[in-house]
């Protein structure tokens, strides 16, 4: 967890490059991890907790309609938050977390553990689907650090 979190602290440091960040299922968790270092200020701009679907329609400016369409949990939210997110305070990079992290609110084709991530950045947006089967505080980890680590492929 640490050195995930450590090279993405130094390479946007290094590359004076910013972020901003939109979660759903990790509620900041994955801000928490970004800002334990000292001089994070430099380069987290933002960092957003839209846990309800009113929050990513308000906050975020994602569509109901899409949401409606592709539900909450989705490739196309998590792209959109994080663009979005990006987008509102002028980052350099965007990351939108959205997942189900149980033990409710699977759906079918959804299965607890569904998870979307999304990192934006200037002319490219990169997205995976995980499914983790692991409890509700793995689920936020891991996808946490998944985010971090998808971060690090268009950072480089």
């Amino acid at each position: 967890m640490r050195d995930s979190t450590r090279r993405i602290h130094s390479l946007l440091l290094k590359n004076n490059q910013t972020l901003a960040a939109a979660e759903s299922c990790t509620a900041g968790l994955l801000s928490y991890l970004i800002t334990r270092y000292p001089g994070s200020s430099k380069y987290f701009l933002l960092g957003v907790s839209a846990y309800s679907n009113k929050a990513k329609e308000t906050l975020l400016g994602i569509p109901h309609r899409l949401i409606c369409l592709k539900g909450a949990v989705s490739k196309e939210v998590a792209v959109l938050m994080a663009q979005n997110a990006r987008r509102l305070i002028g980052a350099d990079f965007g990351i939108g977390i959205t997942g189900i992290a149980g033990p409710d609110g699977a759906t079918r084709g959804k299965p607890v553990g569904t998870v979307f991530i999304a990192v934006s950045g200037k002319g490219q947006t990169v997205w995976r689907k995980f499914i983790f089967r692991e409890s509700r505080g793995a689920i936020r980890k891991m996808a946490a650090l998944e985010s971090l680590q998808l971060l690090e492929t268009i950072v480089k």
